[in-house]
C-alpha cells in the first residue's frame, strides 16, 4: 500500500507540559484509520499538528512524500488533506447553500468575491455536494437553525468541497443521540467507499470504530500505545486496561 501521510517522531510541548510524546504513525492510502484515546490523550492535539494548526515542538509531518511540518492550514488543505472539527465549524447566518459554496469559491481562489452577490458561481456542485450529505431540501434553510447532527452533514459537504484526498473528522458524531449517530456513519461509509477517500478520525464510540476501521492507533498521555487490526486492538492487555476496561471486556 501507498503511504499517504508520514509522522515521525511529533512532540508537542506546552510549557513543560508534553502533550504528544514522540509519535510515529503512517496512514496508508484508501484505510480508515482511528485514532481512540481517553480524554486529554491528545487526540485534537495531534490532529492539529497535521493539518497545521498548531506547529510541533519537534519531529515531522510528511503528505505524499512531502513535509509539511507547520505549513498553514490552507495550505495544507489545498494539497489535498481536508478537515472536520470537534466544535462545529461552519457559518450559522448564512444558508446551507451559502456555506458550501463559500467553500468551492475558496478552492478555486475566488475568496475575494465570497460577501458579493455569486448566484451563479458552482451553483450545480453547491447543489451535488449537499445530495452527497441528505441536505439538498434544506439548502436555503438557516445554517444556525439546523440540528445539530444535520449541522455535523453540514460540516462534511464544506470539508468534500475541497475534494480532498485524505478526509480528517475530529469526533464526528460527538454529542449526536443514538439514531444520529447511526445515520451519521452510515454517511461517512458511504462517502467514503463511493469517492475512494483515506479517512483518519478521532471516535468515542467503540461501536463506530470498531465496525468501519481498518486500523486503529491507540493514543495515552500524548504516545502511542497500541496499534492494529480492530481485534488486535480490542485483544491488547494494556488498552483493556488503560483505556477500554469493563467495555472491552463485554464486547471480547
Amino acid at each position: 500500500m501507498t503511504v499517504l501521510l508520514e509522522i515521525k517522531n511529533l512532540w508537542k510541548d506546552f510549557g513543560g507540559f508534553v502533550a504528544t510524546r514522540d509519535v510515529s504513525f503512517d496512514l496508508e492510502e484508501g484505510e480508515r484509520h482511528a485514532i481512540i484515546g481517553p480524554n486529554g490523550a491528545g487526540k485534537t492535539t495531534f490532529f492539529n499538528l497535521i493539518t497545521g494548526h498548531m506547529a510541533p515542538s519537534k519531529g515531522t509531518v510528511k503528505f505524499r512524500g512531502r513535509d509539511i511540518t507547520g505549513m498553514p492550514p490552507h495550505k495544507v488543505v489545498k494539497l489535498g488533506l481536508a478537515r472536520s472539527f470537534q466544535r462545529i465549524n461552519i457559518f450559522p447566518r448564512m444558508t446551507l447553500f451559502e456555506n458550501v459554496q463559500v467553500a468551492l469559491m475558496s478552492r478555486e481562489g475566488q475568496s475575494t468575491n465570497m460577501f458579493k452577490l455569486c448566484f451563479d458561481l458552482h451553483v450545480e456542485e453547491t447543489y451535488e455536494l449537499l445530495e452527497t450529505v441528505h441536505l439538498r431540501e434544506a439548502a436555503h434553510e438557516t445554517a444556525g437553525e439546523l440540528a445539530y447532527g444535520k449541522q455535523k452533514q453540514l460540516e462534511l459537504a464544506i470539508a468534500l468541497a475541497e475534494k480532498p484526498d485524505v478526509l480528517l473528522l475530529d469526533e464526528p458524531t460527538a454529542g449526536m443521540s443514538p439514531s444520529e449517530t447511526n445515520e451519521a456513519i452510515r454517511l461517512i461509509d458511504r462517502i467514503t467507499k463511493e469517492r475512494g477517500l483515506t479517512l483518519l478520525f478521532t471516535e468515542h464510540d467503540m461501536g463506530v470504530v470498531f465496525g468501519i476501521s481498518d486500523r486503529i492507533s491507540v493514543l495515552h498521555h500524548g504516545e502511542i500505545i497500541a496499534r492494529g487490526l480492530p481485534d488486535e486492538v480490542r485483544n491488547d492487555p494494556d488498552v483493556r486496561r488503560i483505556y477500554l476496561g469493563e467495555a472491552a471486556d463485554d464486547a471480547a
